[in-house]
């Protein structure tokens, strides 16, 4: 059974509060049901919630193998997807954290087999393997480097140049010369303990080419080493202690991401325009108050009736934040937008084609954003989209990369929550209710040819590339959390 929330409505803050008090189960058991309530909802609460839990799974997890890690997390993230398969930002953070573990694993491994160094075994080694590179010059018979550099017996010469005849000087005794001539001797072998001689050349073209004998430090003996041992030793990393690094640093990316996108306003708003939101999006408010300390311009807000109609009224009077009676503790980023000067104009949904004509820019906030470019979006936005590509006005998406979700739409309307229908037609008309059927769809679906831009925390790009960054993001073997892939 989950643990009860006592003396508060259950939330995310009561729910992150419990986290240190409670035994790992019980917190599962906990969020699964607050999910299902829906009394944790929306993107960005579920992706902190799921992350937080995440980090005290693995750190109250005993480790004998990564796979027993992966195995661990799949089998959490899977039962929280079945609570709430639509709320996508779970399994996002679910599959970028296994992506954490993945690359873990796969340093350590990485790591393990450079640190094991290399071993030459007690056979003498391959003679191939110690010869010097080929010299590619032939020499004449009038080189003095003809008569003294060691040559390899079986050498060859790659370029064969024709020899050139002289005549001896006066006083040249040929037959003493070839008295006094070193023999040749092996490649590996030098005169009196010098190392053999090379040319330059042959070293330009094979950089790499290693020397049968070491080079001692300054100031040692030349003593070489024994066959047999290891050259090289690294540490094991902490596999579990990197991976809680790694999901410290996603809650850290969860914590930024408003700002990273707000850094792109003054590139996208400009003076005097006219800009169309639509429900109330704590990313598109931080968005236009960046652009509104530095331009001017008006804001055409859609109340986005039934369901957010309550939030997006409180957005513009007091820029979301409910009253608590102390100025003090109102965070800057809730100041509503008619304090900085801006005029902020409300509208119904059904007026949005008529104003459409006037409008040079809309934003949006998705719910979360598709493989294929594609969105889900509180309702009201596809209608929105549609009036805006038939005026030709561009539609700018804000959405951070955790909204990015590696899944295909291949049946919409399954994507598709409903909520309650009597915030649409209310229970009184009881004669009118038995003979429609109401519904009230919580999200609509936007199609990618109705988007112009996608502004992340990792940037602006285009609907077609989305598929890229999901590469990025996300291992194959993780998309499917229910699969065999995931084990």
């Amino acid at each position: 059974m989950p643990a009860a929330i006592v003396g508060e409505t259950p939330s995310l803050s009561t729910f992150l509060k419990s986290l240190k008090s409670t035994d790992v189960e019980s917190s599962i058991d906990l969020f699964i049901s607050l999910l299902k309530r829906r009394q944790i909802k929306n993107s960005r609460p579920c992706a902190l919630a799921t992350a937080q839990l995440l980090l005290r799974v693995v750190a109250a997890t005993r480790i004998r193998d990564v796979q027993q890690l992966i195995d661990r997390i799949s089998e959490v993230g899977r039962r929280l997807v079945a609570a709430q398969p639509r709320e996508m930002a779970v399994g996002n953070i679910v599959r970028r954290i296994l992506g954490v573990v993945r690359e873990v694993a796969e340093e350590d491994e990485r790591d393990g087999s450079l640190g094991s160094g290399r071993v030459s075994g007690a056979a003498s080694p391959d003679p191939s393997e110690a010869r010097r590179p080929f010299l590619t010059k032939t020499f004449s018979g009038m080189s003095p480097l003809g008569q003294s550099v060691t040559v390899p017996h079986d050498f060859h010469p790659r370029v064969k140049t024709p020899m050139i005849e002289y005549t001896s000087p006066p006083g040249f005794d040929a037959s003493a010369e070839r008295e006094v001539k070193r023999p040749v001797l092996p490649s590996s072998a030098s005169y009196a303990g010098l190392p053999p001689v090379s040319s330059l050349l042959s070293l330009l073209e094979d950089p790499l080419a290693r020397s049968p004998i070491p080079t001692p430090p300054p100031g040692s003996s030349p003593r070489i080493q024994p066959m047999g041992k290891i050259t090289e030793s690294k540490e094991k990393i902490d596999v579990k202690a990197e991976v809680i690094d790694g999901i410290k640093e996603l809650l850290d990316e969860l914590e930024v991401v408003d700002n990273q996108i707000a850094e792109n306003a003054l590139d996208h708003i400009h003076s005097n325009e006219i800009i169309l939101t639509h429900t109330s999006s704590q990313t598109v408010q931080k968005f236009l108050m960046t652009a509104a300390r530095k331009r001017k311009f008006t804001v055409v807000h859609a109340e986005a009736y039934p369901n957010n109609h309550d939030e997006t009224h409180a957005t513009i009077v007091n820029g979301g934040k409910k009253g608590t009676g102390d100025e003090e503790e109102v965070d800057e980023r809730w100041k509503p937008l008619t304090s900085m000067g801006i005029t902020v104009i409300l509208i119904p949904d059904t007026a949005v084609f008529a104003l459409m004509s006037r409008i040079n820019k809309v934003i949006l906030a998705p719910h979360s954003v598709l493989a294929n470019g594609s969105l889900l979006a509180a309702a009201g936005a596809s209608t929105i989209a549609l009036a805006a590509k038939s005026h030709r006005v561009p539609v700018v998406v804000l959405s951070g990369v955790y909204k990015l979700s590696p899944i295909y739409p291949f049946d919409t309307h399954e994507l598709i929550e409903y909520g309650d229908p009597g915030k649409v037609v209310s229970y009184e008309e009881g004669e009118f209710m038995d003979k429609v059927d109401v519904i009230n769809p919580l999200y609509d679906w936007v199609d990618a040819d109705c988007v112009d831009l996608y502004i992340t925390n990792l940037g602006g790009c285009a609907p077609s590339f989305l598929y890229r960054i999901v590469a990025d993001h996300y291992r194959t073997e993780d998309i499917d959390l229910g699969g065999k892939g995931s084990s």
